[in-house]
């Protein structure tokens, strides 16, 4: 059975590297700088056999005036709501300070099972902050170094014994009998094919889950439409820019598919961006771009299409990502008609590498438009998961050709031989021609485009590779057969 652990206490005592360590690589941004991490993240840990879930916190601020920082105890207290076991961290070093017993005392009326450790204690200057962290009421500190990864093994039996008294909970609950399970046995149908005789193939069948990353510039409304997406104020918002530092996943479902959607942090243009943590948020949100599947780019209705919306598109269509463009703050707009037909044509001229991306208005605040922008983003996905089969891309192939054939160069005439798709995620092909090097670009972004639009593979990257080769083997295997 799945245990949540939380680390909670006051900034900058080590929490962060503890969460990196407990995961198993870097994904909660950590600096000497207080007050990194401002949202709750949440991570599968591991300690050694053993697998739990495990939630990041803000540092706790002993603030309640509506501020940033209220907003960030806020989320910790959510946290600790949800924990099953709570790892009480105070810096062993610095000994207690007076917001240390403010949080021990929020944490005796929660009513959890709270342990006390003590990072830093790699060196002997530790030893009189563990001895004082006595009168906290928590008992004796465990002594960690989370930089160092000493004390692990108590973590491991606090970990362990939360997960036996939830397994022995769980086997008192009664529970009636199931019925049973009807037989599962599937025969694929023809409503399940694509195609007709010997190139019919299966329908592509959506996994399960699907990796959804929203960027933007800052204050672009990334963090309201999350929290209004999943129904909670799940990550920080506010009038603030730049308030999201950490790249923030949430899992959510729709439709019956669970949805990852990853919040990230405000992307400035690279000339704008100095201070070494926002350099490093900044990091975290082009990392999200290569391990989404969908990358939704939140532009400001009442400012869209700026340099750095466009140079995020290009980013996200070099990295072979599939794109949906969301235009919030639709509510703030007057004459709606009229500028949906400016951005869609601002979008195809701006964007001619995607034409065809699902463009979606919206507003975060009030949700409207969510099932919209949720059914692009299947629709895109469809489009990137594409595969045509090689005896119809040829059959295209020869169209293309006679109706507008290569070029001619240095007088001599280019052969396109044959085509093949090599891969989905993007649709990715293969054109082997007699001299490769010497097919214009422009020729294949003719070819690229009609891939699109004979295929339905609109607004989502293409990947062509121009290859030199010997004549089509399919002809080879047809001549045998007549022979």
């Amino acid at each position: 059975m799945t245990v949540t652990v939380a680390i909670v206490g006051r900034p900058n005592v080590g929490k962060s590297t503890l969460f990196n360590r407990l995961v198993g690589r870097k994904i909660a941004l950590v600096d000497d700088t207080p007050g990194v991490t401002r949202d709750r993240r949440e991570a599968e840990g591991r300690i050694a056999d053993l697998t739990f879930r495990i939630l990041d916190t803000a540092g706790y601020e002993d603030v309640t005036d509506g501020s940033l920082e209220d907003r960030m105890r806020q989320q910790t207290e959510l946290a600790i709501k949800e924990a099953d076991v709570i790892l009480f961290m105070i810096d062993a070093r610095a000994g207690v300070v007076p917001l240390d017993q403010r949080f021990a005392q929020v944490l005796r009326k929660a009513g959890k099972d709270v342990h006390l450790v003590g990072n830093k204690a790699e060196s002997g200057a530790a030893e009189a902050g563990l001895v004082e962290a006595f009168k906290l009421g928590f008992g004796e500190a465990i002594a960690l170094s989370a930089e160092h990864g000493l004390g692990l093994s108590e973590l491991y039996s606090i970990v362990s014994a939360t997960i036996d008294r939830k397994n022995a909970e769980s086997a008192a609950i009664e529970v009636g009998d199931l019925d049973e399970m009807p037989e599962t046995d599937i025969d694929i149908t023809e409503d399940m094919l694509e195609g007709e005789g010997d190139e019919a193939t299966l329908r592509w069948n959506p996994k399960r889950y699907l990796n959804v990353a929203i960027v933007g510039r800052p204050n672009a409304g990334k963090s309201t439409l999350i929290n209004r997406m999943v129904g909670e104020e799940r990550v920080l918002v506010g009038p603030e820019a730049g308030i999201t530092r950490d790249s923030i996943l949430v899992p959510w479902e729709w439709e019956g598919r669970v949805i990852n959607l990853v919040d990230t942090a405000g992307i400035r243009r690279r000339a704008r961006v100095t201070e070494k943590l926002e350099k490093l948020a900044v990091g975290d949100s082009l990392r999200s771009i290569q391990y989404a599947e969908v990358v939704v780019l939140m532009l400001d209705a009442t400012i869209p299409f700026e340099k750095q919306d466009l140079a995020l598109a290009d980013l996200v269509e070099r990295e072979g990502r599939a794109l949906v463009i969301a235009v919030n703050k639709w509510d703030l707009i007057e004459d709606k008609n009229e500028t949906l037909k400016m951005l869609r044509e601002e979008c195809d001229r701006l964007l001619p590498q995607l034409r065809g991306v699902p463009l979606v208005t919206l507003s975060g605040l009030t949700g409207k438009n969510i099932d919209k922008l949720m059914d692009a983003i299947f629709t895109i996905e469809r489009s990137w998961n594409s595969h045509v089969s090689t005896a119809r891309l040829n059959r295209w192939l020869a169209g293309m050709v006679d109706g507008h054939p290569p070029p001619a160069v240095s007088g001599r005439r280019l052969k396109l031989r044959y085509m093949t798709q090599a891969k989905t995620r993007p649709p990715s092909f293969i054109l082997f021609a007699s001299r490769p090097e010497v097919l214009p670009m422009a020729y294949q972004r003719y070819l690229i485009n009609g891939l699109r639009e004979a295929f339905d593979i609109k607004g989502t990257p293409i990947r062509l590779w121009v290859r030199g080769g010997s004549e089509n083997p399919y002809n080879d295997k047809r001549k045998r057969k007549m022979g």
